[in-house]
């Protein structure tokens, strides 16, 4: 559960809003688990601690640009080869909570 500002008006953005992200993130394990050594795969406890950190003080808009900017983060900082990144709102009473998907590699595709 992560809480940040994240809305189209200023007064959505106004209080941080409980958030929830699923990150499916592929690299090669071939070394971890012939291995055995996390040195040779990403430390999953450093990211989420990373995740936890980012953004705090700074607002999104959408959802959308959230989640592009997570999975930017997963890429670069952790060296992911993929990462798909879902961020669900909680905002609309009607429903149990709206989210988006993203899918980005390191190769662009």
């Amino acid at each position: 559960m992560l809480f940040r500002s994240v809305g189209v008006p200023d007064l959505e953005r106004a209080t941080p809003q409980r958030l929830l992200l699923n990150l499916d993130i592929r690299t090669d394990l071939t070394l971890a688990a012939a291995s055995d050594d996390l040195g040779q795969t990403i430390d999953y406890f450093a990211l989420t601690r990373r995740l936890l950190a980012f953004g705090k003080g700074r607002s999104w808009r959408l959802i959308e640009k959230l989640a592009v900017d997570i999975a930017e983060l997963v890429l670069t900082e952790f060296q992911a080869a993929a990462v798909e990144v879902e961020v669900r709102k909680f905002i609309v009473p009607e429903t149990r909570y709206v989210a988006v998907r993203v899918a980005r590699s390191r190769t662009g595709e």
